[in-house]
């Protein structure tokens, strides 16, 4: 048996699987965590178990319509370019606390 880490909604997972069934396995936690990610934008925030019951309908729901399922090939852009915002402001932050002087 193959264990294969797989991250999903932010979380790490192991899991177990047939020798040679990896590749396929990365496949699949891809196309869960992108859905999990598509249904926390779509939704706000969401309890993790909601959040991968709203990711497990939304592929039932394309496996209904018949849709192609499109494996991410790398990290979500939009999600990129949302967290490097945040660390700007973060460290903009930052910068503005050491600068403030301390009173007692």
């Amino acid at each position: 048996m193959a264990e294969v880490e797989l991250t999903i909604a932010g979380r790490p997972y192991k899991v177990a699987c047939r020798n040679g069934e990896e590749e396929t396995l990365r496949q699949a936690g891809a196309l869960v965590d992108a859905k999990s990610r598509e249904a926390l934008a779509g939704l706000g925030t969401l309890s993790e178990s909601r959040q991968l019951l709203f990711a497990a309908l939304l592929l039932a729901d394309q496996i209904i319509d018949g849709r192609e399922f499109e494996v991410p090939k790398g990290p979500d852009e939009e999600l990129v370019n949302r967290t490097n915002r945040m660390a700007e402001r973060l460290e903009s932050l930052a910068d503005a606390l050491e600068r403030t002087p301390v009173t007692a």
